[in-house]
């Protein structure tokens, strides 16, 4: 029997388990009741040390080793085959050092703290999630020292997990760039832009419509509820078990455009998990190529595709007759503007698409602080205004809409901001290629979405795993990555709307 058949079983047995792990996240965010943190943080203990003993163990490694001696010999593997022991080879390296105990630890760490961050961001109270904070962070330090490289920064390490090839030294030369063009650009659309009036979009917008509007818009940009389902949660999100059950989130207010936008950013990210082929999904290649290529996908959906004029051409009675009171007596020219409108803020998930990156840079500056220069957790909330109030002219009033608006730490996500950011300027160098060999205003002005993204499925959802994200970028667009596109999207579309040049 052949080694890769051999390993398959362990392979099944980890992605089980890492599918119930996934659905024990899901279940925290969506339906749990409150107290049952504690309880379940130790049965999600349980399963993670068993997922440490099937992506890791003695045999898994030793058929790993047989697996890629006999492709080196004869070449048998077939491409996928290739592509599932190059990531079960990737994940043992990423966690086979760190002791069962202290992985175990983390994970019921980990289970528990959501819990906190959302009793912390109601009550305002940072403090109360300080040392929870402080646990996670040790602990993912220890485990990025574990399978350091001599030299290697330990931001770095957790940098890979998101990103492949996209070190600090990468990042801050595109924040860089992002920092040098953005930062005065929003300063002169202030200072010369015309006003455009957004009241409008604020208001009494009744949940139940906004749930019937919210499930029309995912059908509408190709989110198929056959396979998948939508949900209420405090911070929108999106999960998986497989490419037949894929599970979006938002939430509703009183602004309809924040439920409206982040629906089809979460559709985004569910679309790209069910283009996803059959022969890839519940395998360690099935799944979006990195975070950043998915966030290329919701923001592309949300942004380039769902705030275009030419899209709610034949859909904006559609969105009228659901609120007339509210909406029907604006002109679809109006809604457009009010929902391109520039405001720094202080809620990233609130923000505009020009200053979006902006507050990803904040918190990709704060990580590296804390990574690399032991900043000590409660400078935080100090660190924090600041720089909000340096790059975007804003300062939190408290922790709720400063340091602990964002979900990600609790879950010991270091690493995964930037992927923002990178994944918007994909987005916008995939923009100017497709631009160049379709009618793409013509084809969202006609309701014909599905042609956009069955183009993108082709060339980037149906691969999963198999292919980086530079690798996506350069068989699609002739090019590498350039951050180049995303100033110029940028410039040109609000240089537009504001009637300033750039």
């Amino acid at each position: 029997m052949r080694a890769y058949d051999q390993l398959r079983p362990y392979m099944e047995k980890a992605m089980a388990i890492k599918t119930a792990l996934t659905l024990f996240e899901w279940d925290n965010e969506t339906l749990a009741p409150d107290e049952a943190g504690e309880l379940t943080a130790s049965v999600i203990g349980v399963l993670s040390g068993e997922y440490l003993e099937a992506a890791a163990g003695k045999d898994v490694e030793r058929l790993l080793a047989q697996c890629e001696e006999e492709d080196r010999e004869d070449g048998s593997l077939a491409e996928t085959e290739r592509a599932v022991i190059r990531e079960m080879r990737e994940e043992l390296q990423r966690v086979r050092d760190i002791p069962k105990e202290e992985y175990q630890e983390f994970a019921r760490l980990t289970a528990r703290s959501a819990a906190v961050w959302v009793k912390a961001r109601r009550e305002h109270d940072f403090g109360a999630f300080a040392p929870v904070l402080e646990s996670i962070i040790r602990y993912q330090k220890r485990f990025a020292g574990y399978r350091a490289k001599e030299g290697e920064a330990l931001y770095d390490v957790m940098l890979e997990d998101y990103e492949k090839g996209f070190t600090m030294e990468n990042l801050d030369q595109f924040f860089g760039i992002i920092k040098a063009e953005l930062v005065p650009f929003l300063r002169k659309i202030r200072e010369e832009g015309r006003r455009i009036d957004d009241s409008f979009l604020a208001g009494d917008y009744p949940n139940d419509r906004q749930e019937k509007l919210a499930r029309f818009l995912a059908e509408y940009v190709g989110f198929d509820f056959k396979r998948g389902v939508l949900a209420v949660s405090a911070h929108p999100f999106t999960t998986n078990l497989h490419n037949k059950d894929v599970r979006i989130t938002t939430h509703y207010s009183r602004r309809v455009d924040s439920s409206l936008f982040s629906v089809i950013h979460e559709a985004g990210h569910g679309i790209y998990e069910m283009g996803i082929r059959n022969d890839l999904t519940l395998t360690p290649v099935g799944q979006g190529a990195s975070m950043g290529m998915h966030e290329s996908q919701s923001r592309f959906f949300e942004n380039i595709i769902g705030r275009s004029r030419y899209f709610w051409i034949p859909i904006y009675e559609k969105l009228r007759g659901l609120f007339p009171d509210e909406l029907g007596e604006i002109p679809l020219e109006t809604f457009v503007d009010a929902v391109n409108k520039v405001q720094p803020g202080l809620i990233r998930t609130e923000a505009d698409e020009l200053t979006y990156s902006l507050h990803v840079l904040i918190r990709y500056e704060i990580e590296k602080l804390l990574i690399e220069e032991d900043m000590d957790v409660r400078e935080i909330p100090r660190v924090w205004a600041d720089k909000y109030e340096e790059y975007l002219g804003v300062r939190p009033e408290h922790s709720g809409e400063g340091e602990l608006q964002d979900i990600h730490w609790s879950q010991g996500s270091f690493g995964y901001f930037p992927s923002y950011a990178l994944g918007s300027a994909f987005g916008a160098q995939i923009y100017y290629h497709m631009r160049e060999i379709m009618d793409f205003d013509g084809l969202l002005a006609r309701g014909e979405v599905g042609a956009i993204r069955e183009y993108l499925r082709e060339n980037i959802h149906q691969y999963g795993r198999l292919k980086t994200s530079r690798q996506i970028l350069r068989d699609m667009t002739g090019e590498d990555f350039d951050p180049a596109y995303y100033i110029r999207y940028l410039k040109e579309k609000y240089g537009k709307i504001y009637r300033v040049k750039n």
